[in-house]
């Protein structure tokens, strides 16, 4: 054991002492706060003096006391003693982003992009408004898909209609540099918006431009064609509704979308795959897969159909417009009786994909058009259009009726109305001609002969479905230089499907003279199949010459100019399907989009026929179940299919063109 140690009172004192002279100075030497103070101010100020514009955000009120975040650009040389219209667009995709598309002085640069007609903003120094819809990124309120008017789809007092009104009534009473005039404009769910706005107008609302709208979603625009599902859109209603601010990423596991669907099966097994269906407009999809109440209540065709003409519409179409083809001619068709003056109603076509007349519009993948045809849309129609209603001092416009694009020739016509010319045209009249389904895969202005086949036939194999473009198919994407070349699939070169056994390919002689379509064709498909259910795709193809000397990879092309899909189920009955009388020639009847087209001398027409268009569309399992988003492996089966052009007019396939009779000024 050690001694224990001793220690005297004079060592204590002296050590007590020395801790607390240490203590003394490593107070002295540490600051109170132990932290840096923060160099970020608590509110930083920008100081825009020399922008060329004033931006503000703010929170909208709606009647039910929703709060709406609205980006608001103000360019300086609007005063309250020069004050300038409004141009409104108000969307699901991010109104900061859309007004923040660069960082700089300038308002050009910050809205180059989506859906911003730059040089008719800038140029025509309008105040521009852009608006995040009820429920999605900066705004109060809940989401809904393509909310519905109050009505049956929608028992709530407010709707698109009141939030629009809502929103320019506060516009036009808050900012003192405006005139008192709105322009509402936007593309795709953009231009749905416009629509909306029609119903029950505000007085300050003066002109709308719904380009590329979505009208009808069952009929032919995002997410059914004539009762067939366009699956690859499954990732659209993912990311738009699964968060407020689309942050939830849709993923693939395939590199070739053609093999991911063909693993899952069925679109309503892959959606159970991934979680949609907490998604609730994914579960009212899965829920009315046919042309039901849901349906025709949203369809806004019908919807403005029933109400009076107060604000003048300019609706703009694209040819190959991969997305939302149905919809700007179906609302023309269905607004333009009103229109009894011939002056509130316009119509654009152009040869453009979803969108494209904001973009360049020289080109459409291999096709090119000898000009900027966006450009020339948005400074000669688009501005003066915007500028007559929108504007006091603004001269009269000159912008037609009716201004298309004539594909082939590649020049712009002035109809005085859709689909009948006005001129471009010496004594022409647009009559309904049969374009027949002849045999020997013939195609002829003819009627078939006694003694021909009855019928040509291929067996479609849901093992082995049509792809709709070559593979490997990448998903939905615009960034075409990283492969994502969605945007183009309409102007694909069809060569590959025209070589496949279960691909009938009807060809006419090659033409002495052209020929011009203008308006919509119409299938009357005569066609049997061994199964109790089938799909039907009719494309109508413009086939170049084998050599093209100024374009040489042109030389075979076969560039679909009208394309849609049928399922069979809705032959009798839109909203009640019914099987399929096996074996049976039933007649199919249906409109394919609008096309303005000439197919010219040394040119051939085409006619493609096959039963699946996949992935784009699910697979129809050619055995009727009750709901094919639920079609399991046993359900799916080969089927003989059989297109027939026999001499009984009962039996007699063809493609109704609207053939324009007369002589072309060209």
């Amino acid at each position: 054991m050690k001694p224990k140690t001793r220690v005297s009172s004079l060592a204590l004192l002296v050590l007590l002492g020395a801790l607390v002279l240490s203590q003394r100075l490593v107070a002295q030497s540490t600051p109170a706060n132990p932290n840096l103070p923060s160099e970020t101010p608590a509110q930083f100020t920008p100081v825009t003096d020399s922008f060329d514009y004033v931006r503000s955000d703010v929170m909208i009120p709606m009647r039910d006391g929703v709060k709406l975040h609205t980006v608001i650009l103000v360019p300086r040389s609007a005063t309250k003693a020069r004050p300038a219209p409004i141009l409104l667009t108000r969307t699901p995709y991010n109104a900061t982003d859309l007004t923040s598309h660069a960082a700089s002085s300038h308002l050009g640069p910050i809205l180059t992009g989506y859906d911003n007609a730059t040089e008719v903003i800038v140029e025509g120094g309008y105040i521009r408004v852009v608006q995040d819809v009820r429920g999605k990124y900066g705004s109060e309120g809940d989401y809904v898909m393509n909310r519905p008017l109050h009505g049956p789809q929608n028992p709530t007092p407010v709707d698109h209609a009141t939030d629009t009104y809502d929103t320019i009534d506060w516009l036009v009473k808050n900012i003192p540099e405006c005139n008192g005039r709105v322009g509402i404009l936007g593309i795709s769910y953009d231009g749905f918006l416009p629509l909306m706005a029609l119903v029950n107008p505000h007085p300050a609302l003066k002109v709308a431009v719904p380009m590329n709208p979505m009208v009808d979603g069952w009929m032919g625009d995002d997410w059914f064609h004539h009762g067939a599902f366009r699956q690859q859109n499954m990732s659209y209603v993912y990311e738009q509704e699964a968060t407020r601010k689309s942050e939830e990423k849709w993923w693939t596991s395939h590199y070739d979308d053609y093999d991911m669907f063909m693993e899952a099966g069925s679109a309503g097994e892959l959606g159970r795959r991934r979680g949609l269906e907490q998604v609730g407009f994914w579960r009212k999809l899965l829920d009315h897969p046919s042309y039901d109440a849901f349906w025709r209540d949203q369809a806004m065709d019908k919807v403005l159909a029933a109400q009076p003409l107060k604000v003048p519409v300019m609706l703009v179409d694209s040819l190959w417009d991969q997305e939302d083809i149905y919809g700007a001619i179906a609302v023309y068709k269905a607004i333009k009786p009103k229109d009894v003056a011939n002056d509130r109603v316009f119509l654009v076509i152009g040869p453009w994909h979803h969108g494209q007349e904001i973009g360049d519009g020289s080109t459409l993948g291999a096709l090119k058009f000898n000009s900027d045809t966006g450009l020339y849309f948005r400074r000669e129609i688009l501005r003066p259009f915007l500028d007559h209603y929108l504007k006091g001092d603004a001269p009269k416009s000159n912008v037609a009726p009716v201004t298309a694009f004539e594909t082939g020739t590649n020049m712009w016509r002035r109809y005085s109305a859709w689909p009948a010319p006005a001129n471009g045209c010496d004594g022409c009249t647009v009559q309904p001609t049969p374009l027949y389904l002849a045999a020997g895969l013939k195609l002829s202005f003819n009627a078939p002969k006694a003694g021909d086949a009855a019928f040509d036939e291929y067996v479609s194999d849901p093992a082995k479905p049509v792809p709709f473009r070559a593979r490997p198919i990448r998903p939905v994407g615009y960034d075409i230089d990283k492969g994502l070349t969605w945007p183009l699939w309409l102007a694909d070169d069809q060569r590959e499907a025209s070589g496949r056994t279960d691909v009938l390919a009807f060809v006419s002689d090659v033409l002495t003279a052209p020929v011009k379509i203008s308006g919509q064709p119409v299938v009357n498909l005569v066609a049997s199949t061994s199964g109790t259910d089938s799909d039907w795709v009719v494309k109508l193809i413009d086939v170049y010459p084998d050599e093209v000397a100024a374009q040489p990879q042109m030389g075979g092309y076969q560039l679909m100019v009208s394309a849609d899909i049928f399922r069979g189920r809705y032959r009798e009955s839109l909203e009640t399907p019914k099987p399929i009388t096996p074996d049976k020639p039933l007649l199919y009847r249906y409109e394919l989009p609008t096309a303005n087209h000439v197919f010219l001398p040394g040119h051939r027409i085409m006619v493609q026929i096959q039963s699946s268009w996949f992935p784009l569309y699910d697979r129809n399992p050619q055995t009727f179940v009750p709901n094919i988003f639920w079609a399991k492996p046993g359900d799916y089966h080969r089927a003989v299919q059989r297109v027939f052009h026999a001499t009984a007019s009962d039996q007699q396939s063809f493609i109704e063109l609207p053939l324009l009779k007369g002589t072309l000024d060209h």
